[in-house]
C-alpha cells in the first residue's frame, strides 16, 4: 500500500483535476470548483462491513441450499 493514496475525483463536483494541497497530509485541491478538502483514514472496523442478505444467499447455520 502506498503512503499517499490519491482520490480519483472531487467529492463536491466530481471533476478529476485534483492536486495535493500544501495544507498537509491528505489535503487536496480541486481546480474545477476551487475547493479544498482533506481525506483521513480512521481505521478498520472491528466487526467488518455488514450487508443486508440478498436473495439467493445461503444461511451459514442451515448448511443446505435454502435461500433467504
Amino acid at each position: 500500500m502506498s503512503e499517499r493514496a490519491a482520490p480519483f475525483y472531487c467529492p463536491y463536483c466530481g471533476d478529476e483535476d485534483l492536486r495535493p494541497s500544501e495544507q498537509g497530509h491528505g489535503a487536496w485541491e480541486c481546480a474545477a470548483c476551487n475547493r479544498a478538502f482533506q481525506l483521513k483514514f480512521l481505521g478498520l472496523l472491528a466487526q467488518g462491513v455488514h450487508r443486508a442478505p440478498q436473495k439467493g444467499d445461503v444461511r451459514p447455520d442451515e448448511g443446505g441450499g435454502d435461500e433467504i
